[in-house]
């Protein structure tokens, strides 16, 4: 293949899961089973304008996988949106699901619309009748398909799937777990709003823990003290960012957005950095870091840090660039930053991808949490948080008698404080990166010929997906 050849993002994807594929011994049948996308729905509907006009909509909602029920993915409002690259999301929905083990089929759906050329009132009309024809054709409950946000949808979105559903279905009582990623006060969950960025920073945080492959590149152990470049401050890039930085002890040295990008060699706040930018509307002349203008902006990309964290759009790293390219970890917080080409150059470099099917998996995993929470009826940490805090206070109260010294009243609350949900949340979502990271790994160290995270993270995926077929007694 060409340096210049043109690959899609299906084909993309089809083709990471035939590389991993060969190294699952699995019959062809099988693998094609996995492979291919189960539903696809197109769907045409008239929606009325502001202005008095109809406007006829295109959408889509793919189910790629139903050897888990219900299938689960986010909905995109975009002028991009085509049936491909809703049946590539929909695929890589199932694998990360299976990766993260989130017990969900893979789905996708789209909107061909660009959002923010509507009002409010005529995307609720879009959003409510794209749901009722997914009704129409029973693509959407809480045993069949969940919905949850993706680019260009967010909480007002799913409140209005969410009632819509309700008005339809009032006598489902799981009706809140038709879709995730909702208001908290309409049965959404605490901690759901940063948790793929969250997410970002387990999953970088735990590749910087394994001695072995830090001192393949010559580094040192943990996060704390690396310098990270982040390209993108929506909401995955603005929390991986802040989270590693204050709770991991990362140094952010770069930032990239549409208006340009900013770098300072020696770091900068970037709690700091958002709050200027929220003020002055751009990153660029903040006080202290090298200012790059819009048509340079991507060759951010290309300044020296150890950790590179691509969290903005598709294919931003590619043959053109991959040379250029100085971290010796690059973390896909977003989908496909890197290209095939750029993938296969980096790695002859000796870098290491930790790749987005497992790193970006943090909202589907919390999205996994809100849905038990709506099918429960039961908020997280209603039941346990008083009984454990008592207990925590007994026990506190037994030290302080046994070694003889008072604990200060500031001490017993940070001891003994009983978990809320978002702490719950963000411990589920910690355990789920720090496994599935591993199970990774064990991929490689058992597969000699599997020596990039990416195949190993299909590998675990084919195969976590293949034993759900095999046990219908379908295949032998």
């Amino acid at each position: 293949m060409s340096q210049q050849t043109v690959v899609s993002f299906y084909d993309s994807v089809t083709n990471f899961f035939n590389k991993a594929a060969q190294h699952t011994g699995l019959p062809e049948g099988l693998l094609e089973q996995i492979r291919v996308c189960n539903a696809v729905y197109r769907m045409l509907f008239p929606v009325k304008m502001q202005d008095g006009q109809v406007k006829v909509i295109e959408a889509y909602r793919v189910q790629h996988s139903h050897h888990r029920t219900p299938t689960k993915g986010g909905i995109r409002y975009s002028n991009h949106v085509n049936q491909e690259e809703v049946m590539a999301l929909a695929t890589l929905m199932t694998y990360k699901c299976a990766i993260v083990d989130v017990p969900f089929g893979g789905a996708k759906g789209g909107v061909k619309i660009n959002p923010w050329d509507y009002s409010p009132e005529v995307l609720e009309r879009i959003t409510r009748r794209y749901t009722t024809e997914l009704m129409s054709r029973n693509f959407i409950g809480p045993s069949i398909d969940v919905p949850a946000p993706d680019y260009g949808t967010g909480e007002r979105e799913m409140a209005w799937i969410y009632d819509t559903y309700r008005t339809f279905k009032g006598a489902d009582i799981d009706a809140a777990g038709v879709v995730t990623g909702k208001p908290v006060t309409q049965h959404g969950i605490n901690g759901r709003r940063e948790a793929t960025g969250r997410g970002v920073y387990y999953g970088i945080r735990e590749a910087c823990n394994i001695p072995e492959d830090m001192k393949r590149l010559n580094m040192t152990t943990g996060l704390k003290g690396k310098r990270l470049i982040i390209q993108g401050l929506g909401n995955v890039g603005s929390f991986s960012g802040t989270i590693s930085q204050d709770e991991g002890g990362a140094i952010i040295v770069g930032v990239g957005e549409m208006e340009g990008a900013i770098y300072n060699k020696d770091g900068f706040d970037i709690n700091d950095v958002l709050k200027f930018r929220k003020e002055t509307g751009s990153i660029l002349n903040y006080p202290g870091a090298i200012s790059i203008p819009k048509e340079q902006r991507e060759t951010i990309l290309e300044y020296d840090c150890d950790i590179l964290v691509p969290a903005a759009l598709e294919d931003v790293i590619s043959y053109k660039n991959a040379p250029n390219i100085k971290a010796k970890i690059v973390a896909e917080a977003a989908n496909g930053p890197i290209t095939s080409r750029g993938e296969e150059m980096l790695l002859e470099a000796g870098k290491i991808i930790i790749p987005d099917v497992f790193l970006n998996a943090g909202g589907v995993t919390v999205s996994y949490f809100e849905w038990l929470k709506n099918l429960s009826h039961m908020r997280f940490g209603r039941l346990e948080k008083r009984f454990d805090q008592q207990r925590l206070e007994n026990l506190v109260g037994l030290v302080e008698r046994t070694v003889g010294r008072e604990i200060s009243d500031e001490e017993k609350r940070m001891i003994a404080r009983g978990a809320d949900e978002i702490d719950l949340v963000r411990s589920g979502l910690e355990e789920t990166m720090i496994n599935a990271y591993h199970q990774i790994r064990d991929v490689m160290v058992d597969k000699p010929k599997v020596t990039d995270l990416r195949t190993a993270a299909f590998v675990s995926a084919i195969n976590k997906i293949s034993s759900d077929y095999m046990s219908l007694g379908i295949f032998p």
